[in-house]
């Protein structure tokens, strides 16, 4: 949306208040999302957002945000500086009042921001409430003002300290450990969604320091090619079809929006959507207008210029094959649905985004012939593709039953039926399988074991997926069907988890399944659904006492325990090579038994990153996959070779 005036005025007059701020400690989860690590991390972007406004008013050129030692965070901006007048009607200072009160801030008041990032519109108040202390600093007009708050509690009042020399915000917080149950910040996780910031605001200069060691980290991010560098950062190694990436800027009366895409020779697509610097992930009436801008305008190209025979046609999905691409609209009030809110639901916005992709990419494609025809010969490739793949899907249908509701002959299914209490161990090799099948409990573990490394799908079109045995049992098995067929609603089990040897192979395994459900079947993977179990490598046993370690440092703890510390002879340590060396009992209780094993549920805090991931250490290219390998060896610990 267009800049606020630099004249406008922006005082404790344009502050609204909506509501109190009671509830937040009663019940943090329903505004920062959790109280573990997603929430902790929530409360830096929450502030951070307020910096990100002032950014798109057209006011903030700079953001520094700093992890201090204990989970202290810093974050300043050289924006104009929370106002510090009294409020006319509720006779404190602006910032004392949005420090304090659950929706009070300028961004209701649509002369002062004309739209705004913060999902649910919380904002800083909700980090004051949840952090044990907070201060904060204003400079304006020549001054420097300050205010200290303990648990969203004013401990002082808004005092003047000293003279300024520009205007901006430094908000300094400590999350309360009485709140948090997970304490401890991920540079990484922050870095990611700061450097997704800088991308989506062209020319915003955004620092993060990590002093919590003596070798500091730091990273800064700047952007001026914006969505264009985003899109060369996403498409990563992966080799374009066409040079010059598709980009454009339209002002229209529902939205502003804002457009990168370039074609590889993938096979996957990786579209990224934003409202108002918010990822969009389950997606919205934006990705639905981009999806039928791109069908029409791609048919419609190739129609006009003869390059179909007979009646051939481009379906979505074959003319956003190998596609990179980043949609950034500002709605001046975005309307969130969904599950986790990151749906949207204003219908204006739809026709609005079809209209301008039309308009700019037919534009491209008539101004650059040899780039347009690389990308629908790159489509007709896809659809031919698609034609094998139904085949094939037909095939694997026949063969495995699919249309009659017949499983997989290898699948040891469970007698439960409720999905939401059951769970399916997709095992690596027959033998760990056939000690699975004999220690699960048979009411609610299914077992399919899984023969030899499956296919990986980074590197494969569909109609190869579709055709490899293994991949056609899980898709059977799982019960919900694959990408456009895809509904997890028909999902067949809540927890999918993978059992493989704790070995390189085991690893590797492990990873073309991930990579799998991430490009096949994301949703499974985005609702939690997807589990990596956790065998022992250790049994240590002494007589009758035996013990199981999960790490070298556990094993040594187990020896001394089993042998009382002093006599460690007839202690036996074995070290399992292998899931099928345990017996069904062991792999029950060490691995399999809710009551007593670990798994650890497979997340994706950050799909652009873990996109990046996935196409570095699958895709074709080995230089990226060398590098990241050189860059990360020193992390690996206990590798059998």
């Amino acid at each position: 949306m267009a800049a606020t005036d630099r004249g406008s005025e922006y005082t404790s007059r344009q502050i609204q208040v909506l509501k109190g701020l009671e509830a937040v400690r009663k019940r943090p989860g329903m505004y920062i999302g959790s109280t573990s690590t997603r929430g902790l991390h929530h409360l830096v972007y929450e502030v951070v957002d307020n910096s990100i406004d002032e950014a798109m008013a057209g006011f903030c050129t700079n953001v520094h945000a700093t992890i201090h030692p204990d989970d202290i965070v810093t974050v300043v901006d050289d924006g104009r500086g929370v106002p510090v007048d009294i409020h006319p009607t509720e006779g404190v200072p602006g910032v004392e009042l949005a420090m304090t009160t659950l929706h009070a801030g300028g961004k209701f008041d649509k002369s002062s921001y004309k739209v705004s990032g913060g999902l649910h519109g919380v904002g800083v108040s909700v980090v004051n409430a949840l952090s044990e202390w907070l201060e904060v600093e204003v400079q304006r007009d020549g001054k420097r003002y300050r205010q200290r708050y303990a648990r969203g509690i004013k401990v002082t009042e808004l005092e003047e300290v000293g003279t300024a020399d520009g205007t901006g915000t430094r908000v300094t917080f400590k999350p309360d450990p009485e709140i948090f149950t997970v304490l401890g910040y991920d540079f990484d996780v922050l870095s990611d969604r700061l450097r997704e910031l800088a991308f989506l605001n062209r020319g915003l200069k955004i620092v993060i320091r990590d002093e919590r060691t003596e070798d500091e980290r730091e990273e800064v991010y700047k952007y001026d090619g914006g969505l264009a560098e985003f899109v060369t950062f996403l498409r990563g190694s992966r080799v374009p079809v066409h040079d010059n990436i598709v980009y454009f800027e339209a002002s229209r009366p529902e939205a502003e929006i804002e457009l990168a895409m370039q074609y590889d020779e993938g096979f996957s697509e990786n579209t990224h959507t934003f409202v108002n610097n918010i990822s969009t992930h389950e997606g919205g009436t934006h990705l639905t207008g981009l999806k039928a801008a791109l069908t029409r305008t791609v048919n419609d190209y190739a129609r006009r210029n003869k390059i179909f025979k007979k009646d051939e046609v481009l379906s979505g999905d074959d003319v956003r094959e190998g596609l990179t691409c980043v949609l950034s609209v500002k709605v001046m009030e975005p309307q969130f649905e969904g599950q986790t809110k990151t749906k949207l639901g204003n219908s204006e916005v739809r026709g609005a985004v079809e209209a301008a992709v039309n308009e700019h990419l037919s534009a491209f494609l008539e101004e650059n012939p040899k780039s347009a025809k690389a990308v629908i010969e790159k489509s007709l490739q896809a659809a031919r593709a698609r034609e094998a793949a139904r085949k094939a899907r037909d095939l694997a249908r026949k063969k495995s039953g699919l249309e009659s509701g017949v499983l997989p002959g290898k699948l040891a299914d469970c007698s439960i039926a409720d999905p939401a209490l059951t769970e399916i161990y997709l095992v690596e090799g027959d033998s760990a399988g056939g000690s699975a099948k004999q220690g699960r409990d048979r009411s609610f573990q299914a077992i399919l074991p899984l023969k030899g490394k499956i296919l990986n799908v980074e590197k494969a079109r569909i109609d190869r997926i579709l055709s490899n045995d293994e991949i056609r049992a899980m898709v059977t098995a799982i019960g919900a069907g694959i990408r456009d067929d895809f509904d997890i609603e028909r999902a067949r089990y809540h927890k999918i988890i993978i059992m493989t040897d704790a070995d390189v192979d085991g690893a590797h395994i492990r990873t073309l399944l991930l990579t799998f459900f991430f490009r096949q079947m994301r949703e499974l993977i985005e609702e939690g659904y997807v589990y990596i179990a956790q065998p022992p490598l250790y049994r240590v046993h002494k007589g009758k006492t035996e013990r199981y370690a999960f790490s070298d440092e556990e094993r040594d703890r187990e020896v001394n325990a089993v042998s009382n510390g002093k006599d460690k002879k007839g202690v036996m340590i074995q070290r399992y090579k292998g899931l099928g060396e345990m017996n069904p009992e062991q792999l029950w209780r060490t691995t399999m038994d809710p009551d007593a094993r670990t798994i650890l549920r497979v997340t994706v805090e950050s799909a652009t990153a873990a996109d990046r991931i996935f196409t570095e250490l699958m895709g074709d290219e080995v230089e990226p996959r060398r590098a990241f390998i050189e860059k990360n060896a020193k992390y690996v610990r206990n590798l059998d070779v």
